[in-house]
């Protein structure tokens, strides 16, 4: 199952319900949420700098990845920025590919 990096920034509201409920609550909503598309949370953890959360997550497809990005964003509690993950394997499936490109201007 494809994984997904979600970068997690609170507004001020929901910063407020973080401190109300606890780091743990939404752990626990976080892995609802993926479960309803099909998927899990692999990891879950806050951060200090840019990003208030990093939620590593199984899903089953971009666009179920994409659901949940628009209901967390969509709550007005969060913003949410989403990367793509792929293993050392994939990569290596990516660079034995041969697309037909050129460079602009040549």
């Amino acid at each position: 199952m494809p994984k997904y990096m979600l970068r997690v920034n609170y507004t001020a509201e929901g910063a407020k319900g973080l401190v109300r409920d606890g780091g743990t609550k939404r752990r626990e909503v976080a892995q609802g949420a993926a479960e309803s598309v099909g998927g899990r949370v692999e990891s879950f953890y806050f951060a200090f700098g840019d990003t208030d959360a990093f939620v590593v997550a199984d899903l089953p497809d971009a666009a179920s990845a994409a659901a949940i990005a628009l209901t967390v964003s969509a709550s007005g509690g969060a913003t949410v920025q989403t990367t793509v993950l792929m293993t050392p394997e994939e990569v290596d499936g990516a660079a034995r590919k041969s697309p037909l490109y050129s460079a602009p201007g040549r």
